[in-house]
């Protein structure tokens, strides 16, 4: 069994075959499937696709790439959509200073709105971080001593010192097909060295498929490469790996049913 812990399921690039996407997940062991939101004022499209397929769960938040567009979206608006059964996180949220597609004030504010609803609600935050390292360990820092959250660090590319900052916070990291690219070895080194009860896997479909798809338009079937390279990594099988990503993501999404 597989989870694919981040995708994005609503994106234009799924809307001539998402049935058959979503099958040909399941047909290779992909049990759940969190398909993630970039914009609340986008979030009913979110949750109709979290609602139309049993293995499907959805996040509600917004992007960092969107943080000025919904400046008035509050923790209290997060809280409230949060309590539809199929919503299982909070986010995604972070900081990205490699588009700097917003103000850096703007995507700090809006990070620390959902670090506040995770607490709120136990949820986990889906935290974006690109080229952020300092000011991201900053902010959680912070945000930690005035009460922890669960979170974690998708589809992970950051240094090896932010996600020891997460670790130590008790947060968990995910890794995507960057884990799988020939020039990610330092990646590939961070995971080999991570406690095994903080690891997932992700797609962040439609982008970033992994060794042998890249260049394709990813979709949730292809987890399975990136795990396969986790395990190689971590010097286990691909068996064991699907065991312990998949007990760490029941364990951190837990609104999540297990199958």
């Amino acid at each position: 069994m597989l989870v694919d812990s981040h995708c994005h399921l609503d994106f234009p690039d799924f809307d001539a075959e998402r049935d058959a996407v979503v099958e040909r997940a399941r047909g290779v062991g992909i049990a759940r499937m969190v398909t993630i939101s970039t914009r609340v004022g986008q979030f009913e499209r979110v949750r109709a696709i979290a609602e139309a397929y049993d293995d499907v769960y959805c996040s509600v938040g917004t992007h960092p790439h969107n943080a000025d567009e919904e400046p008035d979206v509050t923790t209290d608006d997060l809280v409230r959509l949060a309590e539809h059964p199929k919503v299982v996180a909070i986010g995604e949220a972070g900081l990205d200073y490699f588009y700097d597609n917003a103000s850096r004030e703007g995507q700090a504010r809006g990070l620390r709105r959902h670090i506040a609803a995770a607490r709120q609600t136990g949820l986990p935050l889906v935290i974006h971080a690109r080229d952020a390292d300092d000011d991201m360990a900053a902010i959680l820092k912070d945000e930690t001593e005035k009460g922890a959250f669960p979170a974690i660090l998708h589809c992970f590319s950051s240094g090896r010192a932010l996600a020891e900052t997460g670790i130590s916070l008790g947060h968990y990291v995910s890794f995507s097909g960057i884990l799988t690219f020939k020039k990610s070895q330092e990646l590939r080194d961070i995971a080999r060295d991570l406690p095994a009860d903080r690891l997932l896997v992700e797609t962040d479909a439609p982008y970033l498929a992994p060794t042998p798809h890249r260049g394709k338009r990813n979709e949730p079937s292809f987890v399975a490469n990136t795990a396969a390279i986790l395990a190689e990594c971590r010097g286990v099988s691909a068996e064991e790996i699907g065991e312990t990503t998949s007990a760490n993501f029941f364990r951190l999404f837990s609104k999540v049913p297990r199958p």
